[in-house]
């Protein structure tokens, strides 16, 4: 910063390279009025930019001892207004400096003597003396400590252009971390670990269907998009509520409320779009080539798993008549058409349940219309029930898919199984007695049922899993 002399007629500023020193006026009240005074400007008053230069004081500088003429500036003679040659300047400075020294001799034999002085004095002297101000520091500096500074000071911007480069890297850093819609908008593998879906395009899609009907949800801590990918994780990722609490900074119970909520609003909305028994028009025109010749009618692949249960089930889904209530296990029949999509879900029986007893009691027999070919990788023991329907049944062994298809068929139900499972880390169990009893009184379904389903519908919306070509 550029400093000039307040003195009226004095033009010395500070420049690179002056010789010259410039000081604030001083805080105590009372020196600051007599260096007002001296100055001699009628109305005038400093602030904190005012400056005097050191051509004011008789040593050149100002000296902060009381006893001192140069205590308070006194040379304001025409000559000092503009400096001369540097010799020049020199030789004043010499005679300032040994008329100051007179000047004080003179002042100490007129009073007590330079070692007589009386405590309060001595006091007092000491106490100005080390009673420096940082402020002024800088201002009794060299010359060549005011040009270090003046360099210091044209580099502040080259400074704050980099502090401000490594501010906005943090920023994007701490973006790029966190779990928001921003962060992965543009990043489709972080997508698909948190989700299970593709992209940010099929979240996005999932999240406008489903944001309609979020309003009920009064939430202050999670958007409508974190209470999503809060659901969406723990499908996924099968995380504990406390882990989702520290990773969203909400409280456990907003977590298992969020989870709960989401998975209802999913399950009566997302689920009907996206898992749904085709029309046998639509089966035969987009069959696959390995059984579009061996069972043109096949109308879908069947096949049962189960989930264990973490601790007793207290009411909702209860084991079938005479079998073993200890047997703490889900039951599901899950339907797959030729085309890799998931086309049907049973709810969850718990017990030792036979896969005819299951597919009686699941409403799956009511799906099928005669000459319709149900497939089976495995013998399931439900030939009698789908043959009163009018259809047939076969395995992969069995005549209905000869040859290779046999193979394929298998294999396809295998990987659209476990691609389910896998996709949704979840449904691999054990199930939290919480999920595992009825969600509502009037309803069978409990909310694990309805989580089985959300995963099927999610994985519809994925690439088919498996296809048959």
């Amino acid at each position: 910063m550029v400093h000039t002399c307040v003195v009226a007629g004095c033009r010395n500023r500070r420049t690179p390279g002056t010789s010259l020193s410039f000081y604030r006026f001083p805080r105590d009240a009372e020196r600051k009025q007599r260096w007002i005074a001296a100055v001699n400007r009628q109305g005038w008053l400093p602030n904190d930019g005012s400056r005097l230069c050191s051509t004011h004081f008789i040593s050149g500088k100002q000296v902060k001892n009381p006893r001192s003429p140069d205590y308070v500036p006194s040379i304001f003679t025409a000559e000092m207004k503009e400096p001369g040659p540097p010799e020049a300047a020199a030789d004043k400075q010499e005679a300032r400096v040994e008329a100051a020294n007179a000047l004080l001799f003179l002042q100490r034999q007129g009073g007590s003597g330079p070692n007589e002085s009386s405590p309060k004095e001595r006091e007092g002297s000491a106490s100005s003396s080390m009673s420096a101000d940082d402020e002024d520091e800088d201002d009794e500096s060299t010359s060549d400590g005011k040009d270090e500074a003046f360099a210091r000071t044209s580099n502040l911007d080259d400074l704050l252009k980099a502090l401000r480069r490594e501010n906005q890297a943090l920023r994007e850093s701490v973006e790029k971390m966190s779990l928001s819609e921003s962060s992965l908008r543009n990043d489709a593998e972080k997508v698909k670990f948190y989700t299970g879906l593709p992209n940010f395009f099929v979240l996005e899609t999932v999240m406008l269907l489903l944001a309609p009907h979020m309003d009920a949800i009064r939430n202050m801590k999670l958007s409508k998009f974190q209470q999503l990918l809060l659901t969406l994780m723990r499908l996924r990722l099968d995380l504990r509520n406390q882990d989702l609490a520290y990773r969203f900074g909400v409280k456990v119970g907003t977590v298992v409320r969020t989870v709960h909520h989401m998975v209802n609003i999913m399950s009566s909305t997302l689920v009907p779009t996206a898992v749904f028994w085709p029309s046998r028009a639509e089966l035969r025109k987009n069959l696959p080539v390995a059984l579009r010749a061996s069972c043109p009618d096949c109308a879908v692949i069947v096949d049962c798993f189960t989930v264990p249960c973490e601790g007793p089930v207290a009411s909702g889904n209860k084991p079938q008549q005479g079998t073993a209530a200890a047997c703490n296990v889900l039951n599901y029949l899950i339907g797959v058409a030729p085309q890799g999509v998931v086309t049907f879900v049973s709810r969850g029986i718990l017990g030792n349940v036979s896969p005819r007893d299951l597919a009686e009691s699941c409403g799956f027999l009511c799906k099928l219309l005669p000459g319709d070919v149900v497939l089976a990788s495995r013998d399931l023991d439900i030939s009698d029930a789908v043959a009163a329907r009018g259809a047939r049944f076969g395995t992969a062994q069995g005549s209905l898919a000869a040859g290779g298809a046999a193979t394929d068929v298998q294999a396809h139900v295998e990987r659209v199984v476990s691609m389910v499972r896998r996709r949704y880390a979840m449904l691999t169990g054990p199930v939290e007695s919480p999920f595992a009893s009825a969600a509502e009184r009037t309803s069978n379904m409990s909310t694990f049922d309805k989580i089985v389903q959300v995963a099927c519908a999610l994985n519809n919306l994925c690439i088919s899993a498996a296809p048959l070509e």
